[in-house]
């Protein structure tokens, strides 16, 4: 009989438990699972940019992986929408690569970085769950693709453009159907549903079934974990409640109306305001007028 196992969150692993060099089995599994090829972690680190933000309600996980061949992989989680967040992906890799090329270096010292974004809302229009892009140089008029010289397939050890520029993952956990249908569909199983099944076989997830399961924390823990999760039901309660009392002023009172109750709402709850945009449609100028109304 099949059965399957309660873990924790995965951003509240990636907080709490990942990080000790002895886990790393974990997350070296699933990126192994992810780019196709064996990843070996050889330091995991927090982005310089998520320091100064560690108590963000959007409850942002960013990490940076070092690989033992010096390549670096971003690791981030969001659950709430954004409409920039494209852009956030463009700001965070191109942060890591101008920090990491020392100052008088040349440009053939850049790593390569690779941004893995795990996002529980709906980013962009697309019905896949794991969308690739890489970086590729098409001829306007014959149609061919940009590849490198025999020189530089040499200077930089790669057979591509692509394999220098970063490549960007987008997991769109909420559009996977439950169906493990392959080793990493078993990683995207466990993303969306805080649980793994006896059968699953994936690189790491043995590792992730031994340490992740919920029943072997501490109390401690456990009342840290569940106090996470209750955060995001919470959350998500204040920003329904939110939309619903101002549907319903907007309604009656007219639709700028609805949406300026539904931004001031939030506000008082503490939503960030690329969040309000998202959810209202209004303008960051709007809602930094609306907040700044509520002190004058």
């Amino acid at each position: 009989m099949e059965t399957t196992r309660s873990m924790v969150s995965f951003d509240w692993a990636m907080k709490r438990l990942l990080r000790n060099k002895a886990n790393f089995e974990v997350l070296e599994g699933f990126l192994s699972e992810l780019l196709r090829r064996k990843i070996i972690i050889k330091s995991l680190n927090e982005s310089e940019g998520n320091k100064s933000d560690k108590e963000n309600k959007s409850n942002r996980v960013d990490i940076l992986v070092e690989a033992d061949d010096r390549e670096l992989v971003i690791i981030e989680l969001q659950f709430y929408g954004q409409d920039d967040y494209f852009q956030r992906m463009l700001y965070g890799v191109s942060k890591s690569i101008s920090e990491h090329l020392q100052q008088g270096k040349p440009y053939s010292d850049i790593r390569k970085v690779y941004s893995v974004n795990i996002v529980y809302f709906d980013l962009g229009q697309g019905d896949d769950y794991i969308y690739h892009g890489t970086t590729v140089f098409i001829g306007l008029h014959t149609n061919s693709q940009l590849q490198l010289n025999a020189k530089q397939q040499q200077l930089y050890s790669a057979t591509s453009i692509g394999d220098l520029h970063p490549e960007y993952y987008i997991i769109k956990v909420n559009n996977f159907n439950d169906v493990a249908k392959d080793p990493l569909d078993e990683w995207i199983y466990y993303l969306k549903n805080n649980k793994i099944k006896d059968d699953f076989t994936a690189q790491g997830i043995d590792r992730a079934r031994s340490i992740l399961a919920y029943e072997k924390l501490s109390d401690v823990e456990k009342f840290e974990h569940d106090r996470l999760v209750e955060e995001y039901r919470n959350r998500e309660s204040e920003i329904l409640t939110a939309f619903t009392d101002g549907e319903f002023k907007g309604r009656t009172e007219g639709k700028m109306e609805g949406k300026m109750e539904i931004a001031l709402k939030m506000l008082k709850k503490g939503i960030s305001i690329e969040e309000i945009c998202e959810l209202t449609g209004l303008s960051k100028q709007q809602i930094v007028e609306l907040s700044e109304s509520r002190f004058s």
